[in-house]
């Protein structure tokens, strides 16, 4: 599309329509690969299609993720440098499905040699590469995946795929990299959505032992914590996804104990939200409205349900030097029952990636990588609140890597011709809402002071933002009220467009606190990976245990709130990222229907601007967009 005579919006809406109608889901556009959801399976990704693309130049043959793929492994080969495949777009535009043919690509064109000796070194899983990979997908899905208004099985975290070669391109090893797992969804759905597979999948009675073992029952209606939304998804086989999850967890080699671990955790994780607590007469305490949920929580982890439930109710925090008891009310209780829910499973995730990682380890030599991102596009929804600002802030972090990265190398051509140009840098262009976000003073270093005193609320947080931005940035605006439309406290002026962000307890969010108390329980857990999940968590590391005393040590981990870690992660990617050479993959989302074939024009222009491509246009407006050979210039 970049070569296209007039470059406007309407001739690359037209361009890409004309194509999807003929099948064609695959479109350059300057550096981007643009690719169309088609809602149907179309034979584009056979084996012979493999071979066809291996060693082509990108204008040799028609536009294809293989295509990207190819060049990227020829340029890791020809100049010795690790390489990364990002693809971004929409909930339900295609990220994952074309990160699976990436990885497919490898898989085919760099197979190791010698398959005999491979089979020697047992104990590991066997298989190729590949099928590891493919196996490690069932297992992330069933804990990382749900259902979201836009797609059936959408994600909720982001992954960075490195896939490792030899100095001869043979394929070597592999390891997964997650980003924020959106933790709120274990305890909390729109009408419209799911949690995630898992549950549903155990409550299939599938596995009748697993119901068994878990003390649940086949109703998810039992369980109001996990059906706040919607139970099952139409797409979707719970039974067939059950058994995936189920042998992938055998496949990846984890042991008899860490499968039955892994099981009693997620059902114990489920009961959490029955726990009920009533209000002791007369007193702002809260105390336990029956045992028996709790029973079955503490048969699970491995715990003393009497201990547990004092430790809810009346938990020992430290003052000065010695411990004292602190009632609870029964808001307080309830938060710190759904806190430690999500944490479980936040922990149980982030330890079976690290599990799935030591699999993947071959002890082969490996001397570059091929890095495939597949992470959350540009959001903008009804009510965004944190979550949103974290995805949104990366995405435009992302966008400047690429407006710099093209710039780059289009003024580099023009120095080449010796053509006379004032250089601009493009990366410039996002930098107002960039800093807004993250520079000292900036949205998120509020919120981090704000959580380290104990008096914060909403309000003064808000307030902080405006004293501080409204006026003095560009960026940063009053949201325009209208009707019908949800309470905002703030705009950012992002290149995507102005999102209206909702601060509702985002102090809560960005402390995260879990009642340390409990956590000392979990530590001497009978199950072995309880234990093993909580070994490093000091009650100092996780919250600000009395309301920020620790205020003074910043750096001595007293508290890692959640906004900081996600900088230090999105900071380490974005490192990753700048030491290799990137290509970009674009995903578009037709249609809201999922109906093949179909294109909706102003959806379309959207996710078209959102995700950069017509930033891109932009761009190539300012400088010589058009390029013809000598030859053919003189000729037309």
């Amino acid at each position: 599309m970049a070569m296209m005579t007039h470059l406007n919006e309407a001739s690359v809406l037209y361009n890409l329509k004309e194509r999807y109608a003929a099948w064609m889901i695959y479109t350059y556009s300057g550096l981007f690969c643009v690719t169309v959801n088609p809602y149907k399976w179309l034979p584009v990704y056979d084996q012979e299609v493999v071979t066809a693309y291996r060693g082509k130049k990108r204008m040799e043959a028609p536009p294809h993720i293989f295509s990207v793929s190819d060049n990227a492994y020829q340029f890791m080969l020809t100049d010795r440098e690790n390489q990364s495949v990002l693809i971004t777009g929409e909930s339900g535009a295609g990220k994952t499905v074309n990160t699976k043919r990436v990885i497919q690509y490898f898989a085919t064109i760099a197979v190791a040699g010698d398959k005999k000796k491979e089979a020697a070194a047992a104990g590991k899983m066997q298989g190729s590469l590949e099928d590891q990979i493919i196996a490690a997908n069932p297992l992330l899905e069933a804990y990382g995946n749900a259902k979201t208004v836009r797609n059936d099985n959408s994600s909720r975290f982001g992954k960075f795929i490195r896939i490792h070669f030899g100095t001869t391109g043979k394929l070597a090893s592999a390891d997964i990299e997650t980003y924020l797992l959106e933790k709120s969804r274990v305890t909390f759905q729109l009408p419209d959505e799911r949690g995630y597979h898992i549950f549903y999948q155990m409550m299939t009675n599938h596995k009748p032992e697993l119901i068994e073992m878990t003390l649940i029952t086949t109703n998810p209606y039992d369980f109001p914590m996990i059906s706040q939304g919607q139970i099952t998804v139409p797409s979707i086989d719970d039974k067939e996804e059950l058994m995936a999850t189920d042998s992938a967890i055998d496949i990846l080699g984890f042991s008899a104990e860490e499968k039955t671990g892994i099981y009693k955790l997620t059902g114990a994780v489920i009961h959490h939200g029955n726990m009920k607590f009533k209000q002791k007469q007369r007193e702002e305490q809260a105390e336990p409205d029956g045992t028996e949920v709790a029973d079955k929580i503490a048969y699970l982890l491995g715990l003393n349900s009497a201990d547990m439930l004092k430790a809810l109710c009346y938990p020992r925090v430290k003052v000065g030097n010695e411990f004292v008891t602190k009632g609870q009310t029964v808001p307080q209780v309830n938060n710190s029952v759904s806190a430690l829910a999500k944490s479980i499973y936040e922990r149980m995730f982030l330890w079976m990636v690290i599990r799935i990682n030591q699999m993947l380890d071959t002890k082969q030599p490996r001397q570059f990588f091929i890095g495939v991102l597949d992470i959350a596009g540009f959001e903008i929804f009804d009510f965004n609140s944190m979550e949103q600002l974290c995805i949104n802030f990366t995405n435009e972090k992302l966008q400047q890597f690429f407006n710099h990265h093209m710039f780059v190398l289009e003024q580099e051509e023009y120095k080449k011709e010796g053509i006379e140009w004032e250089f601009i840098d493009f990366g410039m262009d996002l930098a107002a809402c960039i800093e807004l976000i993250e520079k000292p003073m900036g949205i998120f270093s509020i919120l981090e002071e704000e959580c380290m005193f104990p008096k914060a609320s909403d309000t003064t947080f808000k307030n902080k933002l405006y004293d501080q931005h409204l006026g003095k940035n560009n960026a940063f605006q009053k949201p325009k009220p209208a009707k019908g439309k949800a309470e905002a406290h703030f705009s950012l002026v992002h290149y995507a467009g102005t999102v209206d962000y909702n601060i509702c307890g985002w102090l809560d969010k960005n402390k995260d606190p879990l009642n340390d108390s409990v956590v000392q329980l979990y530590q001497k857990s009978s199950v072995k990976l309880l234990a093993l999940l909580y070994v490093s968590a000091g009650g100092a590391e996780e919250s600000s245990g009395g309301g920020g005393k620790k205020g003074g040590k910043k750096k001595g981990g007293s508290m890692q709130t959640v906004s900081s870690q996600f900088r230090e992660n999105l900071g380490k990617l974005m490192t990753n990222l700048r030491s290799t050479h990137p290509h970009f993959v674009r995903c578009l989302i037709p249609n809201e229907s999922k109906t093949p074939g179909l294109m909706e024009n102003f959806l379309v222009i959207h996710q078209l601007r959102c995700n950069g491509v017509l930033e891109g246009i932009r761009i190539c407006r300012k400088g010589f967009p058009s390029r013809i050979l000598y030859g053919d210039f003189k000729q037309r």
